[in-house]
């Protein structure tokens, strides 16, 4: 069976992409020699649901998953989690489709590239799936018109390793990748954020954000969710939200007593953290026509 149909037929079955998977970059993205999306890992029998993991991925791909409803002309670009060695696309990414598509949210997955076995130990994790995450909003926006989309209301949903990808993407200043097409002209940052459990984005040596990531009054409006026993601490998501509201940027932060980490729109045993969506949709409510 192809790699991609193999990873069609697996994404969860309640939210499966009704439009064809398009692709971020037109030909090679950078620095790649070749055009694999990816494999997908045995499934593990003790995740129920099951939990999709996708490997080696080299061509970023893009699932659309247009609203069950009339759309609201509201986009939002979702980034999964994996710890850059593999992508979750559907707990960290077509599950959410669940509860956007009920607010009349179209919805676009990226299955961003993830780190070979033989990184380079000059170039971070985050670099390559940056720029996934950087052309696929512009590609999005610059095709706005094929999805009645509105221009002021494209969203970022980004969850773990996605998450510190989406904290760098929403204040950065300029494109980590050199201008290759027209596509390019667009912006690249979101109108509102939700960074759900971002990974690592604390700098223990510093006790500071990681460098990359410059909160400005530029940065858009963001609803953060972490857990207080999270290994990846919920520091950093303390010290971003503190940065917005030194900058005057609108911001909701929600720290749950536990959950742990990597539970996309899941319940967890003896946890409340599975509330975390309502809490994402009366914020986005008040956003959204």
């Amino acid at each position: 069976m192809k790699p991609l149909l193999l990873l069609l037929l697996t994404v969860s079955a309640v939210a499966r992409a009704a439009e064809p998977t398009i692709y971020p970059w037109p030909d090679l993205a950078p620095d790649e020699a070749e055009r694999s999306i990816g494999k997908m890992l045995p499934m593990r029998p003790q995740d129920k649901p099951p939990i999709t993991r996708i490997v080696d991925i080299r061509r970023p791909s893009i699932a659309i998953y247009p609203p069950p409803s009339e759309p609201n002309g509201t986009a939002v670009l979702v980034l999964p989690g994996g710890g850059f060695g593999k992508v979750v696309p559907d707990m960290e990414g077509s599950e959410a489709v669940q509860w956007l598509g009920k607010l009349g949210i179209t919805t676009f997955v990226l299955s961003y590239r993830t780190t070979p076995d033989k990184a380079s130990p000059d170039e971070p994790a985050w670099k390559r799936p940056l720029q996934d995450a950087q052309r696929s909003m512009r590609l999005i926006r610059a095709n706005a018109s094929k999805w009645n989309l509105k221009s002021d209301r494209f969203g970022l949903l980004a969850f773990s390793a996605g998450g510190q990808v989406g904290s760098i993407l929403m204040t950065a200043e300029q494109a980590a990748y050199q201008r290759i097409d027209q596509v390019d002209q667009q912006p690249f940052r979101p109108d509102f954020a939700m960074l759900i459990y971002p990974w690592r984005i604390y700098d223990s040596k510093a006790e500071a954000l990681l460098p990359e990531i410059g909160v400005s009054k530029n940065t858009p409006p963001s609803f953060i969710v972490h857990t207080h026993d999270d290994a990846s601490t919920s520091l950093g998501s303390v010290l971003l939200y503190a940065a917005m509201k030194r900058n005057d940027v609108s911001a909701e932060l929600h720290i749950y007593e536990n959950g742990g980490h990597g539970y996309g729109s899941r319940d967890r045993p003896n946890s409340n953290i599975g509330s975390w969506s309502d809490r994402a949709v009366d914020w986005l409510q008040r956003r959204l026509p």
